[in-house]
Order: C-alpha cells, then sequence, then structure tokens
C-alpha cells in the first residue's frame, strides 16, 4: 500500500467521504456494505455510502482502555462479543488481562446501550458473500479497526476493504493483512492524533449519529423490480431475468452462453443496477443445448461443436426486441454486454439494429466470426481481450479495424474466460459501467 498524498486537513468528516469515494469504488461491485464505526466514522461512512449507492450501517466496536488512563488503547471488544488484547503493549506495562475485567465488562454494557440506541429493533445486516467496507474518520493505533476486521471476516464477506482518510504508518503495517484491500489517502510520518487532520473535528452525539443513519435510510431508493421472463426466438424459448431499478438511466442486455447460471456473471448484472441500468441477463442456450455434448464452446464457432454465431445472433436479436417493447425500459437507451460465443452476435446485433443498440462490450469469444456485419456496425464497441493470447488479440485488432463506428480495445489477462480470475469480474464489471456511463448519455462525471 502506498498512500497518496492529498491536501490536508481536511474540511470536515464528510468530505473526508467523498475524497475516500473514488479509491473505494473499485472494491465495491459485489452487493456493496458500508460499514461505520461510531461514532466519528459515521459521517464518512454516510458520504462514503451515498457516492458509492451502496447500503449503510453501523459496526459497533469499543477500545478497551488502560485502568486510570482511558486514551491509551490496549485492546478492543467487538459487538459480537469478541474481546481482542493487545498482549504486547501489556505485557510491556506488566499489566496482566484480569485487570482490565471491570474495563471489559462497562465497554461491553457501553456496546449494548449503543446497539440500542443506534439500531433499536433493526436486525444487523447481511454480511455473507458481500463487498464490506469498514470505515472510521482515522486510525492512531489500530487496534478497534483490527477488532473490526476480524469480526466482520468471521462472518464470510466477499471482500473485506477497510477506508479511512488518515491513519499512523503504524497502523497501516498493522492492518495491511487483516483486510483484502485497504484505502488510506494519507500515512503522514508526523501523525499524532486523528483531530489534528480536519479542520473541523467536532465530537458527535448519539443524537447526531441517529439522526445520520435516520436520513440516510430515508434516502435509499425504492427496490428494484424483477421478474422472470421468457423471450420468444424463432422456434425457441430464452429464458432471462429482467431487474429494473427505481431510479433508471438505461437498459443493458447481459449475453453469454453460461447466462444467468454464473453467480459472478450476475454480480456484474449488480454493479449495472446500482448505477441505474435496467438488466435482462439472458441464457441464450436452451437447456438441451447446455447439456448436449460441445454445447456452448465458448467461441461460437459452429466446427467447434457449439450454436453458431447467425442462430445465436437470432436470439440476441429477439431479445432486444424484446427489450425495446416492455414497458419496462422501452424508451430508454440500450447497450449489449456479450462474453464468449455471445460476443461476435452482439456485434452482428449492433449491425442490424443501430436504432436499438446504442453501445457495445464485448469480451472473450471470437469477434471476428462477425465477419461482414462489422462495418456495419455503428455503435462504440469496447472489446476486452486477454492480454497473453497473441493469436486472439490479432483476431480483435482485426475486427475492430473493419467496424464502422468508434471502438476501443482494452487487454485484461484472462478476459477470455469470463470471470474466471479473482479480481477480474470487477474490472469487467467496472469498464463495462464507465462504457455505458459514457455512450448511454449519462456522460463521465
Amino acid at each position: 500500500m502506498n498512500p497518496v498524498p492529498v491536501s490536508l486537513p481536511f474540511a470536515d468528516r464528510s468530505e473526508a467521504g467523498r475524497r475516500l469515494a473514488e479509491r473505494v469504488r473499485p472494491f465495491a461491485v459485489n452487493d456493496p456494505l458500508v460499514l461505520a464505526l461510531p461514532r466519528g466514522g459515521v459521517p464518512v461512512g454516510a458520504e462514503l455510502a451515498e457516492r458509492l449507492d451502496a447500503d449503510f450501517d453501523v459496526l459497533m466496536v469499543r477500545k478497551i482502555g488502560l485502568p486510570g488512563r482511558p486514551e491509551l488503547g490496549v485492546g478492543a471488544i467487538a459487538e459480537d462479543g469478541r474481546v481482542l488484547y493487545d498482549d504486547l503493549a501489556l505485557a510491556r506495562m506488566h499489566v496482566p488481562r484480569q485487570a482490565l475485567s471491570d474495563t471489559v465488562a462497562a465497554e461491553r454494557d457501553e456496546l449494548d446501550r449503543r446497539r440500542r440506541v443506534y439500531r433499536g429493533e433493526r436486525p444487523a445486516p447481511r454480511i455473507a458473500g458481500r463487498d464490506c467496507v469498514v470505515v472510521d474518520d482515522g486510525v492512531a493505533t489500530g487496534g478497534t479497526a483490527r477488532a473490526a476486521l476480524r469480526m466482520i471476516r468471521q462472518a464470510g464477506p466477499a471482500q473485506l476493504v477497510l477506508a479511512v482518510p488518515v491513519a499512523s504508518p503504524e497502523a497501516v503495517e498493522l492492518l495491511r493483512e487483516e483486510a483484502d484491500a485497504l484505502v488510506v489517502l494519507s500515512a503522514p510520518d508526523n501523525f499524532r492524533a486523528v483531530g489534528e487532520w480536519y479542520r473541523e473535528f467536532d465530537q458527535l452525539s448519539d443524537g447526531r449519529v441517529t439522526e445520520i443513519l435516520a436520513e440516510r435510510a430515508h434516502t435509499r431508493p425504492p427496490p428494484d423490480t424483477a421478474r422472470g421472463v421468457r423471450v420468444r426466438a424463432g422456434q425457441v424459448y430464452l429464458d432471462g431475468d429482467l431487474t429494473v431499478p427505481a431510479d433508471l438511466h438505461g437498459a443493458v442486455v447481459m449475453a453469454s452462453e453460461e447466462g444467468r447460471g454464473d453467480q459472478r456473471w450476475r454480480s456484474v448484472s449488480t454493479v449495472l443496477q446500482r448505477a441505474g441500468y435496467a438488466t435482462l441477463v439472458l441464457d441464450l442456450l436452451t437447456g438441451q443445448e447446455r447439456s448436449s455434448e460441445g454445447g456452448g464452446s465458448g467461441s461460437g464457432a459452429p466446427e467447434d461443436g457449439g450454436v453458431g454465431t447467425d442462430v445465436l445472433g437470432e436470439r440476441l436479436r429477439a431479445a432486444v426486441t424484446w427489450l425495446r417493447r416492455a414497458a419496462d425500459a422501452a424508451d430508454e437507451p440500450l447497450g449489449v454486454l456479450a462474453s464468449g460465443g455471445a460476443a461476435a452476435a452482439a456485434l452482428v446485433t449492433a449491425a442490424e439494429q443501430p436504432r436499438d443498440v446504442a453501445a457495445v462490450v464485448v469480451h472473450g469469444g471470437r469477434i471476428d466470426l462477425a465477419g461482414d456485419s462489422l462495418p456495419q456496425v455503428r455503435a462504440p464497441v469496447l472489446v476486452l481481450l486477454e492480454g497473453e493470447d497473441s493469436f486472439v488479440r490479432e483476431l480483435g485488432e482485426w475486427a475492430r479495424g473493419r467496424m464502422g463506428g468508434p471502438t476501443d480495445l482494452r487487454v485484461m489477462a484472462g478476459a477470455e474466460r469470463l470471470l474466471g480470475d479473482s479480481g477480474e469480474w470487477r474490472r469487467v464489471a467496472s469498464e463495462a459501467l464507465d462504457w455505458f456511463d459514457l455512450h448511454l448519455g449519462r456522460g463521465t462525471g
């Protein structure tokens, strides 16, 4: 981790949250959840959650201070009851754990009180399978943050991130192995206290914390609507899932031979939905085709035993036409995101339905199989290619050169194997979202 220098001090905690947002965004992909350490972390986390369109809650952890010197942290207790001691510090000061029993009991009572005040009867948020971002206004020793991270790790998040505006270099080293990603805007060598790095660093009351939590709850958009659909394409029916966010900006047909069965592919759709795009996640192959030997070869080439580009193209065009007629998103600008054998079919669709398809993102597969359709592709096309396969790259460059509209090509290790490597699917989602934001009318800001 190499902290990026920023202009300090921060004006206030809300500004610090805004500054964190762009650095944290690449890690907040899979149903993200921002968890703030009260009290100081709450305004930072609320601003961050708003910028990321993420769920938001508090995470109760209390520092255990040395008796007689409460400002000196020698441990922490989390809301699940777990106590984490700094045994090295205790040994240096010749203080046994037993000497902290009254302090631990008092902090446990305070945790229970805060939980009742901040959450009331509301259950704790779901952690498992989500990208969780733990936030505070700063980290001095790291003991409280470490206890928080270990508590969340036990609940099985998809990815665990610690995000703070400022931290001591010692805390950075302590916490480096506790999280999957550590986002620290600055770790100054002359760090002494968190409050020195803010121009406004007022103490927050419980009332202010509950007020921020209530404001965030009231500003959350209505839930997305989701339903299963069947799209007729010639003599077959294709199954799909249509999800329409309440705050709608566009629509994307997502096509692959794996379709709805790949959870990571569905996670890409969640990223688009959170940005305001309706998604139609489509199974381009029927159940019988997927189960038959050779069905879904990944290239779309008939000689490989898969369903050919022409057939996949017909099915994808039927899906685009269906979505264009669906009341949910009929008037929205439409993009296509396709992988594997569906990639060439997406380009054929864009060539044959130029009024319907406003932008395309393809990765993997043999896009050269779009053949004679390539010069008719007028929509902006982003091509994501695997970096290590020179043959596939040459074919991609050749196909890109024949397209009739604006194009871009970006190299991604492992992109031909949908979401195959750690972190790869996050970049697929991020690149696709940026492309659709740019070309479906929302701009980059």
